[in-house]
């Protein structure tokens, strides 16, 4: 719920919107980013790729169906900060078990009602996404200030080992089992093993500090690299297993921080985005069908891959798969010569859409050897 506590959103050029405290009342930092979904607030919230990021709702009513026991796509709330326009008063809907802004406020999640959302999203569109923070505490907007410009970037942060899981754990396949998958945890959301027992697969979620040996012992058919927060370039331990994995020939997927990862094992740059793609309504062309796909982002960093012809790399040749029609960035990777591939975008998405749910279809294959 909204109080009547004055709230400050302060990005670190000095603009400053004011509002209303919603949630917990408090102070906070992080990244400043928007996301363009019209649904699925309790899934980005407790998505890990949030780590350390101030979200901003376009939409502008948020909260309407309130928040319930069964969408969390983990065990906790990951977002810095949350901005909205206008929360819901009354939340209504069968499956509801509270109020966002309850949940907010009891996981001490900072946020601000109130805000002119379109003119933020204008300004993050046109400036990039920046360094921010939420405060509630009636310090002026000056003193704020100072705080963001000394709090940490997003350029150069290892936030893996913040989200990742301290041991491995089996989601059972559903079903006979068919594949034995090792899933990297970068910042796993829970629908991705779910999507993955659905087909038969027995998935072994492990620790990102995962070494090669302990990743070759598990003995897996597949290996898979999830989402997660941070800049890629401090990944080096998850390329490392990506290397492991594309060396013995083993079928590899990766998803969102998973592709620039697989990219970084095949030898490609990874850069940041002037302010990333986030929402469930972005359009991705898969090269090989000209299919257009609409598909779920959450990334503030892309592969620097080579948009035309095949690559040479140390696996053999790559191509770019997928590219994202709004501004042609890398979307995914296939591997000619190894049975591996990445798209960027979440084929696993709660609440949806599910036109790249084939994805996982196609990783079964490679396991099957048909791919």
């Amino acid at each position: 719920m909204t109080t009547n506590t004055p709230a400050l959103l302060v990005l670190e050029d000095g603009r400053t919107f004011r509002g209303e405290a919603f949630g917990a009342v408090g102070e906070t930092f992080g990244e400043a980013v928007f996301t363009t979904g019209m649904t699925g607030y309790q899934e980005t919230i407790t998505d890990p790729s949030y780590h350390r990021q101030i979200v901003a709702m376009t939409a502008p009513h948020v909260g309407n169906t309130g928040v319930n026991g069964e969408d969390d796509e983990s065990g906790r709330i990951w977002v810095a900060g949350y901005v909205v326009r206008d929360p819901a008063r009354i939340s209504s809907n069968w499956r509801a078990t509270g109020a966002l802004g309850d949940r907010l406020a009891a996981e001490g999640i900072v946020g601000i009602a109130g805000v002119d959302t379109r003119a933020l999203t204008r300004h993050l569109r046109e400036r990039g996404a920046m360094r921010a923070a939420v405060s509630s505490t009636g310090e002026d907007r000056d003193a704020v200030l100072e705080k963001v410009l000394a709090s940490p970037s997003m350029t150069g942060a290892d936030l893996v080992g913040d989200v990742t899981t301290p041991e491995t754990y089996v989601v059972n396949a559903e079903g006979q089992t068919r594949f034995r998958v090792a899933a990297i945890d970068l910042g796993i959301k829970r629908n991705t093993p779910r999507r993955m027992a659905a087909r038969g697969i027995e998935v072994h979620v492990m620790p990102a500090t995962s070494t090669p040996e302990e990743l070759l012992a598990a003995a897996p058919d597949g290996v898979f690299f999830s989402n997660g927060p941070g800049d890629p370039a401090t990944a080096d331990t998850a390329v490392r297993l990506a290397q492991a994995a594309l060396g013995e020939g083993l079928p590899t997927f990766g998803i969102c921080f998973g592709n620039q990862v697989l990219g970084r094992a095949l030898g490609f740059g990874t850069y940041k985005l002037r302010y990333g793609h986030r929402g469930i309504n972005q359009p991705v062309l898969d090269r090989e069908t000209g299919k257009v796909e609409v598909t779920a982002h959450n990334h503030g960093f892309a592969v620097d891959a080579p948009r035309e012809g095949t690559a040479d790399t140390e696996f053999g040749r790559a191509e770019v798969s997928h590219v994202c029609l709004n501004d042609d960035v890398v979307e995914g990777l296939n591997c000619l010569d190894k049975p591996a591939f990445s798209v960027q975008y979440h084929p696993e998405a709660a609440a949806g859409p599910h036109d790249a749910d084939y994805l996982f279809d196609r990783f079964v294959n490679l396991m099957e050897g048909k791919g």
